[in-house]
């Protein structure tokens, strides 16, 4: 099979599907998109009636408010998915906007493919139907822990809570995030210049120690719950 769709076989969709039937049932019934960086791919009130899987590039979920401001909420890279949260709904219409940050590439699915009994059999029908709803709800609780996050009133509260997540998740002190650094800025909904203060105020401190996306927990209070 061609290689650029192997983000498809390592998705958490299709992850363990033979190949031969990725390449047989899946792409034919599939369009490839390409999209240039800061173009748009769902705009906030679409109907959304299609699973789009990320080939290559970054897109960025986005919630725009009136006055011109937004929110970041989540960045989606190769093999991870985008409209599966809003395909299922009842009128599939996107509260978000989702945008290309750089060059990307998309595949796009009918929404009934993962459950079709005239392309799977039965046990992988369940099994597919089972991995969605898995998929539905590991994300519906990423919502949560944004939430949990912009709840505390600080900015050094927000980005500990943040960082310990990140630490409790991989079970080490030391890991990368998915964001740059303006990207965790919005996803904090705070000013990146202030962000950046604060970050260097914490590593002069002896709380953090980071380069660029990568960091380290140098705190007691960031103890992996794992240990």
């Amino acid at each position: 099979m061609d290689a650029r769709y192997a983000p498809l076989l390592e998705s958490r969709l299709f992850f363990g599907i033979p190949p031969q039937w990725i390449e047989e049932r899946v792409l034919p019934l599939c369009t490839e998109r390409a999209y240039s960086s800061g173009a748009q791919l769902i705009a906030q009130h679409d109907a959304v009636r299609e699973i789009g899987i990320i080939l290559s590039g970054r897109v960025q979920i986005l919630q725009l408010f009136p006055d011109g401001k937004s929110s970041l909420m989540r960045v989606l890279s190769p093999g991870e998915l985008i409209g599966l949260d809003l395909a299922y709904t009842r009128t599939g219409v996107s509260p978000y906007h989702a945008i290309a940050s750089e060059a990307s590439k998309v595949l796009y699915m009918p929404r009934n493919l993962p459950f079709s009994a005239a392309i799977w059999d039965e046990e992988t029908v369940q099994e597919l139907t089972s991995r969605v709803l898995r998929i539905i709800s590991h994300d519906n609780i990423k919502k949560h822990y944004r939430i949990a996050i912009l709840s505390q009133r600080g900015l050094r509260e927000r980005i500990m809570m943040y960082l310990s997540m990140q630490a409790n998740r991989r079970g080490s002190k030391a890991f990368d995030i998915p964001f740059s650094r303006e990207e965790l800025a919005d996803y904090l909904c705070v000013n990146r210049s202030v962000l950046s203060h604060e970050l260097t105020l914490m590593e002069k401190e002896g709380l953090i120690r980071f380069r660029k996306n990568h960091f380290e927990l140098l705190s007691d209070c960031f103890q992996s719950e794992n240990k």
